[in-house]
């Protein structure tokens, strides 16, 4: 159990910088990974394979990028060892055994001759893991699978996902996942979540959001926690910046007089562009009060 939860501890942190964008440290987190006999139950129960590949595909250091691929490598070898013993012990059970000598994992060729009936591909197929490593956790929980449904749809808006050849069903279960992993419920705040994603997603004026993710220039990680203004599209972003200079700029022609100086330091933009004007506010004996304006980004602050 200790063991289980340092592997999950890991995984958060590497989480964490694939949404600030900032892998330093990666490379110490990775290392510690390195150190722990991993088991296929934390394997696939802390996920922590797709936290690996997330930062590996977002680092640009190469000591990261090797020591990532190495610990993906080695816990693939143990996923595919317990599909192998899988398959070995349903050999075991069969009365009819096949000769067939194709090394293809998705095949289980029986004899024609054997007289019998030929097998299923559900029965035999290995199922195929697209983009997900391991594959997140099925759920009953029918909102969670009306979520799905819901991203899928939202993915598969046009024809870009046709081009791109993405299984859009397996992404909106990363996308949904990774955003019940945050709430832990389907409550108002994972609902709202959800929405927004997919009103954005399905979005006809931002078709570069959909063609991102479908992509993978967004991760789920990232879009399950992209702010309205992050997935807003570029014309809406153009419009934004624009009436926000015209607020600014309507702000500071409002004010009365003032001397422009490069005295202040904005605490929030930490420019130097700044206007200030002294009131007497007070009593004749007590000194004025200085009111100063930001002329980059509107901040007022005052003091005496």
């Amino acid at each position: 159990m200790a063991k289980h939860q340092e592997v999950e501890r890991l995984a958060k942190k590497l989480d964490k910088m694939v949404h600030k964008k900032n892998t330093d440290g990666a490379l110490d987190l990775l290392r510690e990974l390195k150190n722990i006999k991993m088991s296929l139950e934390t394997l696939q129960t802390t996920r922590v394979g797709m936290s690996v590949n997330a930062v590996r595909k977002q680092s640009s250091d190469e000591e990261v990028q090797t020591l990532a691929k190495v610990l993906i490598k080695s816990w693939k070898k143990l996923l595919d060892g317990s599909e192998g013993k899988l398959e070995e012990k349903k050999k075991e059970g069969s009365p009819v055994r096949s000769l067939s000598t194709s090394k293809d994992l998705g095949r289980n060729e029986t004899s024609k001759a054997s007289g019998d009936l030929p097998t299923t591909p559900t029965t035999t197929a290995v199922p195929h893991r697209v983009t997900s490593f391991p594959p997140p956790p099925v759920t009953t929980n029918s909102v969670r699978n009306k979520s799905r449904e819901l991203l899928v749809a939202a993915l598969q808006t046009g024809d870009d996902y046709r081009a791109i050849g993405v299984d859009c069903e397996q992404l909106a279960v990363q996308i949904e996942d990774q955003i019940f992993q945050e709430f832990e419920s389907t409550d108002m705040k994972y609902k709202a979540r959800l929405r927004s994603r997919i009103s954005n997603l399905k979005d006809q004026k931002n078709p570069d959001l959909r063609r991102n993710v479908l992509c993978g220039n967004i991760t789920p990680q990232r879009i399950s926690s992209m702010t309205a203004e992050e997935m807003a599209s570029a014309e809406l972003k153009q419009i934004r910046e624009t009436l926000t200079k015209e607020s600014i700029r309507e702000h500071q022609l409002s004010k009365m007089g003032g001397t422009e100086t490069d005295m202040f330091i904005c605490n929030k933009c930490h420019g130097k562009s700044c206007t200030y004007t002294q009131v007497q506010t007070r009593s004749a004996d007590e000194p004025m009060t200085t009111f100063v304006l930001c002329n980059s980004c509107g901040n007022r602050w005052k003091f005496c």
